[in-house]
């Protein structure tokens, strides 16, 4: 983090000057936006937050409920949420808060005597090392809180505006008119009429923007039940503070996971096979059902629920739309979007690989600054279609993992037969599970492979996976990726060549190209030991004057690791080369130093020559 370039801060450093429409911003909701978001969940949220960065694009979102969230149903915080939270912040503080999952335990029918159960593979969760990042249990409560904190810290000082509840829409060229509903206080149930420039719908599985558009769910039905409960409670059972999937010889499985705080833990339990035309009778199963149910599959320990904190039942089902927006498939490519969805509105899921919020909030980052940079004038509206056709892809592949992994839980110890195969399962997908195997098909936005080989560990198409380096100016270790900041500027890192002299050259052209400098962050990784590197000697453009002071910025200079060579670890070709990361931290291009008219060329494919507003 970096203040005081703009004179001492004596206050929260977290805190940046009002700018744009946050110096005059109203309290209530107007009737003109440029985007309207509907639904605070977490794909709401998160774009939200993205699009506070933008300070002179209105961003207005709105909520059904009366105020924050008091307790949600997400839970899981995969390993790439914790690095997008990164970006935002808040990484630190929310993992000092949440639940760490550290490794899993899987419990099987005793061989002996399967009435009882005993505990079976043990593996860490992250027996590859696929991430410096931890993953959580955390209420989404609390992320929404932090997404929240963000936006109101940000320079658009932006805040959710809670009850109005979506009515309707109009789609016109150049905007969107719409219906809203006040749910509560002394105008319950008056009408609010806004005009968007583009809309997200944000709001759930049921979502009325979803249906405004004439988007429909795709998919069907397990027809296999879960209850689900947040509990307090005292047990015997010597794992309730380790993740656990429990399969019980009497039938029925129970997934286990450790809540926040300590004392509280979720179960998962099987509720069986429904009959398809029960009408959804599952749905009345009573807590006291679903309790008799987990203490019957966790013989021979005991289970004394002392207080439910809540608890639901759902039925598995797996549902897509056909496109994340409102361009009808036949028309795709002879117009542009102004209606989106994300989350919940585009795909529904079982709850038990904990994806749906880590997956939504891909959703919304996704979509929010791609909105940012239309709307200030950065770049062209076809921008916006490469959110459907990048996102759409994503869920479809979720959908077809939750199907295997939602199935495997279901089964019974005969139909599983090995009774390690769910352990394999969870050990051979965890880089799904985390959330890195998404790869993004070349478009404007992301560039063909063609130089991949000068840089094997940073995939194109793939999220920029950090490093370790050390900072030049004040020799402190750091990770890489840890430096990107969601203020939607794109990143370029300069790798250099051994002598540093295609560096200097590179440089000397960046300096003077027709790449816009106001929107990208530069940076320069060396091989040498930061011992060895003089700052002097370091192209001025890596070390650039900021603040009406004009000060030198010391931060963009960076050597590599003493014991983790970064050149070594993510297969940087020694003659060096160029990695251009997207503000949503998805590498865009690889490069070589001297390919010059290909980075220029990339950037013009959606960055506009000229613009006034500013960014972050």
């Amino acid at each position: 983090m970096q203040f005081h370039h703009h004179g001492y801060v004596s206050g929260d450093p977290r805190v940046q000057p009002a700018a744009g429409v946050g110096l005059d911003r109203p309290d209530e909701l107007p009737d003109e936006v440029d985007v309207l978001i509907v639904g605070a969940g977490p794909a709401g949220m998160i774009a939200a937050a993205q699009l506070s960065h933008f300070p002179d694009v209105v961003t207005r979102i709105v909520d059904r409920r009366d105020g924050r969230l008091a307790i949600g149903q997400a839970d899981g915080i995969q390993a790439r949420s914790v690095e997008t939270f990164q970006a935002f912040g808040f990484a630190g503080r929310i993992a000092e808060e949440a639940y760490r999952i550290t490794e899993m335990c899987f419990w099987h029918p005793d061989p002996t005597d399967p009435s009882r159960i005993v505990r079976g593979e043990r593996p860490p969760d992250d027996p590859h090392g696929i991430s410096e990042f931890p993953h959580l249990i955390v209420n989404q409560a609390r992320v929404l809180d932090y997404f929240a904190e963000y936006m109101a810290n940000s320079p658009s000082r932006m805040a959710p505006d809670f009850g109005y509840e979506f009515r309707g829409l109009e789609r016109s060229d150049d905007h969107v008119t719409v219906t809203l509903v006040r749910t509560g206080g002394e105008r319950a149930g008056q009408e609010k009429v806004v005009r968007a420039k583009y809309v997200l719908g944000a709001d759930g599985a049921r979502s009325g923007v979803r249906s405004a558009i004439g988007c429909t769910m795709q998919g069907n039905s397990a027809f296999h039940a879960w209850g689900v409960m947040d509990v307090l409670a005292v047990t015997d059972f010597p794992d309730i503070r380790l993740k656990c999937a429990i399969q019980s010889g009497a039938g029925g499985s129970i997934l286990l996971i450790p809540r926040e705080g300590g004392h509280l833990f979720r179960m998962y339990v099987d509720l069986g096979e429904i009959d398809p035309d029960s009408h959804h009778e599952v749905r009345s199963t009573t807590i006291d059902q679903i309790v008799a149910r987990a203490q019957a599959i966790l013989q021979p320990y005991t289970l004394d629920v002392r207080h439910v904190a809540w608890h639901s039942v759902y039925e598995v089902g797996h549902r897509l739309t056909d496109r994340f927006d409102d361009v009808p498939v036949a028309e795709i490519g002879t117009r542009t979007p102004r209606v989106f969805i994300a989350g919940d509105a585009c795909h529904t899921h079982s709850a038990k690989a904990g994806q749906g919020m880590n997956v939504s909030m891909q959703d919304g980052f996704n979509l929010a600054w791609k909105l940012g940079y239309v709307l200030s004038g950065l770049s062209p509206e076809s921008l916006l279609s490469t959110y459907s056709a990048e996102r759409q892809v994503v869920a479809q592949n979720l959908i077809d993992f939750d199907k295997e992994w939602s199935a495997l839980m279901a089964k019974t110890p005969e139909e599983l037969g090995d009774p390690g195969r769910l352990a394999e399962f969870y050990v051979r997908t965890t880089e799904f599970l985390f959330g890195f195997m998404t790869q993004y098909a070349p478009s404007m936005v992301v560039a063909e492979p063609t130089h991949q080989a000068l840089a094997t560990g940073f995939t194109v198409g793939k999220r920029f996976k950090s490093a370790p380096v050390v900072r030049v100016a004040d020799a402190n270790p750091l990770q890489l990726g840890h430096q990107h900041r969601a203020d939607g500027r794109w990143r370029v890192y300069a790798f250099a060549d051994r002598d540093a002299v295609a560096l200097r050259t590179w440089a000397a052209w960046m300096a003077g190209s027709p790449v816009r400098g106001d929107v990208v962050d530069l940076k320069v990784v060396y091989q040498q030991l930061h011992v060895d590197i003089d700052v002097a000697d370091v192209p001025q453009l890596f070390l650039p004057r900021t603040g009406p002071f004009q000060l030198v910025d010391y931060d963009k200079v960076f050597a590599t690791h003493p014991d983790e060579d970064i050149f070594e670890l993510r297969g940087i070709d020694r003659a060096g080369c160029v990695v251009v990361v997207r503000p949503d931290q998805y590498v865009a291009a690889v490069l070589p130093l001297d390919a010059t008219d290909e980075l220029a060329a990339f950037f013009a494919q959606h960055l506009l020559a000229a613009s006034n507003q500013p960014v972050g």
